[in-house]
């Protein structure tokens, strides 16, 4: 008996579902991770403390205030003058009451207390802490009227 040979090929495997469900894993990922990073701003270099720590507790009603230096891509610093950033937007610290009053109105048309609200600050290491004082002061006066204040930095390693 004579056998006929057969042309053998190298079974490929598709590959187009995989990449699908690695692109679904990392879509998932993004979705669902933490997003307190998003409220950070690189212009904004945190202090470093031994005591500071991540809340325990998700505050619910919580806004960000970046107040740091214009910094160039090597993160020297362009400006001696400490701005408050929002987004694209950079304040003077005497140009943020308008922005202070927008976010206490805000607030309160969508029936939220505002000693609920928890002014979290993130504050560059170099700005002067009578400026930070300043803000806070500023953010208590009349028709702004937050009372509950957070100051953020990093947590230093101990030796």
């Amino acid at each position: 008996m004579k056998i006929k040979p057969t042309n053998t090929e190298i079974a490929e495997i598709d590959m187009t579902p995989m990449i699908d469900i690695v692109f679904q894993l990392i879509t998932f990922f993004m979705v669902i991770n933490n997003f307190d990073q998003n409220e950070a701003d690189e212009r904004v270099a945190l202090p470093r403390d031994q005591l500071a720590r991540t809340p325990e507790v998700v505050r619910k009603d919580a806004f960000v205030l970046n107040f740091g230096f214009d910094r160039d891509n090597k993160g020297q610093l362009l400006s001696e003058t400490p701005y408050l950033f929002f987004g694209d937007e950079r304040l003077s610290i005497d140009q943020v009451r308008p922005r202070l009053q927008q976010e206490s109105q805000f607030y309160t048309a969508i029936g939220t207390s505002l000693e609920d609200v928890t002014v979290e600050i993130r504050a560059d290491a170099s700005v002067q802490s009578g400026m930070i004082q300043e803000l806070i002061q500023m953010c208590q006066e009349d028709g702004i009227q937050f009372q509950r204040f957070a100051l953020k930095a990093t947590q230093q390693s101990v030796p």
